[in-house]
């Protein structure tokens, strides 16, 4: 396995609009994602993803860029696990999420790289690969059922 490129498609019951507002929105990203999130969803924009701990302090909170930004029909950016990184191609993994109109709802393609250019010994990069594989396998079918939320609720 190459461990470069995780990819995900799934359908969301919800508009492409609907759905770029819950994958670019802090408000919407700390429904089905991070505990907590700021961002400025414009190119360039930065913020921070925030995963709570079982004790009072921050847990995990990684730095994030937006790369592009073109709505309702795509959305990246580059997030870092060290806070005092700024995401680059060196140090970060791209998340990309493509929208495409698919009858009444989307159909969203999720695209992570970064892995191989961290540099990392082969443990790290499978462990890591697979982290995240098995996270997106967890968060998108939250995010599919709180955009259809979203819907539901106009």
């Amino acid at each position: 396995m190459e461990y470069g490129k995780i990819e995900r498609e799934i359908h969301v019951d919800a508009s492409p609009e609907v759905v770029y507002e819950v994958v670019s929105r802090p408000e919407h990203l700390r429904e089905w994602w991070p505990d907590d999130a700021t961002l400025d969803p414009t190119p360039g924009g930065v913020g921070e993803l925030v995963w709570h701990g079982d004790g009072p302090e921050r847990a995990m909170v990684v730095p994030m860029t937006v790369v592009e930004a073109v709505p309702p029909r795509l959305f990246s950016f580059r997030w870092a696990y060290e806070p005092d990184d700024v995401p680059d191609p060196s140090n970060s993994f791209l998340v990309t999420l493509e929208l495409v109109p698919s009858g009444a709802g989307t159909t969203l393609r999720l695209t992570e790289t970064g892995f191989r250019e961290r540099g990392w010994e082969v443990a790290t990069l499978e462990a890591a690969y697979r982290e995240h594989a098995t996270s997106w396998d967890r968060f998108l079918p939250r995010l599919a059922r709180y955009a259809g939320q979203r819907v539901a609720a106009r």
